[in-house]
């Protein structure tokens, strides 16, 4: 017999994960409707999809409602660093708690299974190390990070409440520090800073004393256990880390990056901002008990595919400069 295809949403499907989970989704046969307000996201993230007849691309905002007919949605639509969800905080919220509400109820009208991207943020600057799935969190609900982190947290016990009452079919996944290419160049993310800086001989801007730590996560491993979360049982929600549990110092990460690049930028330390997490390190051991899921690329071998990526975002920028230029 026939066989439909899945029609599966991606909200924030340009942006950094969004676009490497529908180039992944569309691998695996499925029609896919990108949606974007291009915020954060980007149409370059989408080059490679874009002729795909089977990849739909909507120019949405996630805070007002979607009529669509869709089998799955993965709900990704939020700006993720702290230059982009800082810069205004009010409609992050928004994007966070109106957003899981739109997409909640798409997701009831059509019978859809829904997946959350939640983020570890939701753990706040943790008294509790490793952080377990069943730790509630150490969050400054009043400070500069808290649209951000709140948000995600209201929308999970959103998540949760559809389930109760409306015996939806949820997945929450919180999702720890991602690296690789597509990451954006100026998004203040860690790793694409410390490799950007090192690529043009800037110096390697450490907040704090470098001591702080996280733990990276390479997206080919991340969009897996995304997958996986999603084909899981019914009785499976999450939430569920997914992350890599190495853990890095970032006086560590510098070093690494500064021998993969050859730089010879110094490394500058600056004061810590307000409410920056002091230790993140995820505990999979739900994930791969469940999922038979865990991360396998390592930190050095996904900075070298990452800085090959920026090496020719680099390239390619001062071409257009010089162009311009002439």
């Amino acid at each position: 017999m026939f066989e439909r295809r899945r029609r599966v949403l991606v909200t924030g499907g340009a942006g950094f994960l969004g676009s490497h989970l529908c180039q992944r989704l569309l691998e695996q046969g499925n029609h896919v409707i990108c949606v974007d307000n291009f915020y954060t996201g980007t149409r370059d993230n989408l080059m490679t999809m874009i002729d795909n007849p089977q990849f739909e691309v909507v120019r949405h905002d996630v805070t007002f409602p979607l009529y669509v007919e869709i089998d799955e949605i993965y709900n990704l639509a939020c700006p993720a660093s702290p230059v982009h969800y800082q810069y205004n905080p009010v409609q992050t919220t928004k994007t966070s708690v109106h957003g899981a509400i739109n997409m909640l109820g798409l997701a009831k009208r059509t019978r859809a299974r829904i997946l959350q991207a939640s983020t570890s943020e939701v753990y706040g600057d943790p008294h509790v190390h490793p952080q377990t799935e069943d730790y509630w969190g150490r969050v400054n609900p009043i400070g500069p990070r808290a649209c951000y982190d709140e948000g995600k947290r209201c929308a999970e016990t959103l998540f949760f409440d559809y389930r109760r009452q409306c015996d939806l079919s949820i997945k929450v996944a919180r999702i720890f520090n991602t690296y690789g290419p597509r990451m954006a160049a100026y998004d203040g993310r860690v790793i694409s800073n410390f490799i950007v800086q090192a690529l043009t001989g800037q110096p390697i801007t450490i907040y704090g004393n470098g001591q702080q730590t996280r733990s990276f996560c390479y997206v080919d491993d991340l969009i897996d256990g995304l997958i996986r979360l999603m084909a899981s049982p019914d009785e499976i929600t999450g939430p569920m880390n997914l992350g890599n549990p190495a853990e890095f110092t970032m006086l560590e990460l510098a070093e690494q990056v500064i021998e993969l690049t050859g730089s010879r930028s110094e490394i500058r330390f600056m004061p810590l901002p307000e409410d920056d997490p002091r230790q993140r390190q995820p505990a999979i051991a739900h994930a791969r008990a469940t999922l038979g899921w865990e991360p396998t690329v390592q930190l050095r071998e996904g900075l070298t595919k990452t800085i090959a990526y920026f090496e020719e975002m680099i390239r390619a920028e001062a071409i257009e400069t010089r162009i311009a230029a002439e």
